[in-house]
C-alpha cells in the first residue's frame, strides 16, 4: 500500500469540498447532502459539519443505498449486502449534492443517480468525491473533487474513514497487469 492522505490531509480536502459548495450556493437556497452508502455517508456528514463550523451553514444529510441499481451485482457478491436508504426531506425541485468516496468508472454514480430518481425529480445533482481517480466508463464527471489522483487501471484505491474503519487515510494498493 503506498500512502497518499493522512488523518490531517483527508479533514482538509473535506474542509476544501466544503468550502467549495459554500461558494457555488445561491443565497438562502437549501443543501441537501446525499452519501452514498458506505463511505459516501460519513463524508457527507462531515462536509455537513463543515458547513456549519466555517460558515454557518446548515446542511440536511441523507442516506442512498444502490445495491439493487448496480450493473454489477452479480460479481460484486453472491449474497449482497443491502443497506437502508434514509433520505428525510423531499429533493423535488431541489438541488441535490451527491457524495461518494472515490469517483472511477462512474457506474456507481449512475447506480446513485437510479435510485435518486426514485425518490423524486430534483431541479440539479451535483457530485461530490473525495477522490477522483479518472478512468470512467460513463460519461460522469465530479462537480467538487477533494483531489484528483493519477493512477494505473489496475490499482485499488482504498479510503478509511473512522466511522467505518477507525482511522482516516487514502492509500493506492498498486497491482502489476
Amino acid at each position: 500500500m503506498k500512502p497518499v492522505l493522512d488523518a490531517a490531509a483527508v479533514a482538509t480536502h473535506l474542509t476544501t469540498l466544503a468550502d467549495q459548495i459554500a461558494q457555488n450556493l445561491g443565497k438562502n437556497e437549501p443543501i441537501f447532502l446525499v452519501g452514498i452508502r458506505r463511505r459516501g455517508v460519513p463524508i457527507a456528514e462531515r462536509i455537513a459539519a463543515s458547513l456549519k463550523k466555517s460558515h454557518g451553514l446548515t446542511a440536511e444529510v441523507g442516506i442512498l443505498d444502490i445495491a439493487f441499481y448496480r450493473d454489477d451485482l452479480s460479481h460484486v457478491a453472491e449474497q449482497p449486502v443491502v443497506g437502508v436508504t434514509d433520505i428525510p426531506f423531499s429533493i423535488e425541485e431541489q438541488t441535490v449534492y451527491l457524495v461518494d468516496d472515490v469517483l472511477y468508472t462512474g457506474r456507481t454514480v449512475r447506480a446513485a443517480l437510479s435510485a435518486l430518481l426514485e425518490f423524486g425529480r430534483p431541479q440539479a445533482v451535483r457530485l461530490v468525491t473525495l477522490v477522483d481517480r479518472g478512468y470512467r466508463e460513463l460519461p460522469i464527471q465530479a462537480d467538487f473533487v477533494g483531489l484528483e489522483l493519477k493512477t494505473q487501471p489496475t490499482d485499488n484505491v482504498k479510503v478509511c474513514l473512522s466511522e467505518i474503519d477507525d482511522q482516516d487515510a487514502v492509500s493506492i494498493e498498486e497491482h502489476s497487469s
